[in-house]
């Protein structure tokens, strides 16, 4: 894999719906090595931004930088883009493609993510993202601008059978692949050129809760 390519793992301390979750052990690691790892096995350079004293003083490969996330990037409000603005900056990533593995998906196997960098290298698009299957219903669906109904999609689909409906997709946020210079260009990671990799739905999921944590134990048991 070319060294252009870097994985970013961001790690923040202050989770609500399950204090301390990017290192409590799973499957005999911290939940944030199983992403470090995985960088490691599929880009090479792998960045960490994070500020959690036990990550930034773990014992990790030459090709791992371990970055201390500064406290106004690590709060509640704390945007990705803020985050990713942030690492690029401090970490002098200009020039570089960035894999941007989310700690909460330690179900991502190694071939979602260079699926996923396989998409990117076509050129079509400006960022690459893993979905999964949704619910196509939600086409049928609207927002509210007073007493108006705005459709989320097409004014027709309103009133299509469920099954008639084109498939649907949502983000899992497992992998996001874009180039740097982009994002900095483009003030973020909104864009209406994204590329898509499938996930299935039993690997997408999400670790929020104690009880995301213990159903991607048992999947991992299994």
């Amino acid at each position: 894999m070319s060294n252009e390519y870097v994985a970013i793992v961001p790690a923040r301390g202050g989770s609500k719906g399950l204090a301390l979750k990017n290192i409590r052990a799973l499957a005999g690691k911290p939940l944030f090595q199983h992403a470090v790892d995985q960088g490691l096995r599929t880009v090479s350079r792998v960045v960490v931004s994070t500020d959690m004293h036990e990550i930034l003083g773990s014992d990790q490969q030459d090709t791992v930088e371990l970055y201390n996330r500064p406290s106004q990037f690590a709060q509640d409000t704390s945007t990705m883009d803020d985050v990713l603005r942030d690492v690029i900056s401090a970490q002098n990533l200009t020039g570089k493609t960035l894999v941007l593995l989310q700690v909460t998906s330690p179900l991502r196997l190694d071939q979602d993510v260079l699926d996923a960098i396989s998409v990117y290298e076509t050129g079509h698009y400006d960022l690459v993202q893993t979905v999964t299957p949704a619910e196509r219903s939600i086409l049928k669906w609207g927002m509210r601008q007073g007493n108006t109904f705005i459709p989320v999609s097409k004014p027709e689909y309103c009133f299509s059978n469920r099954q008639s409906l084109p498939e649907v997709f949502k983000p899992n946020g497992a992998v996001y692949v874009f180039g740097a210079d982009w994002f900095i260009a483009n003030g973020g990671l909104a864009t209406d050129r994204i590329g898509l990799c499938e996930m299935p739905n039993e690997r997408s999921q999400d670790i929020d809760t104690l009880a995301d944590f213990k159903a991607v134990e048992d999947h991992l048991k299994k």
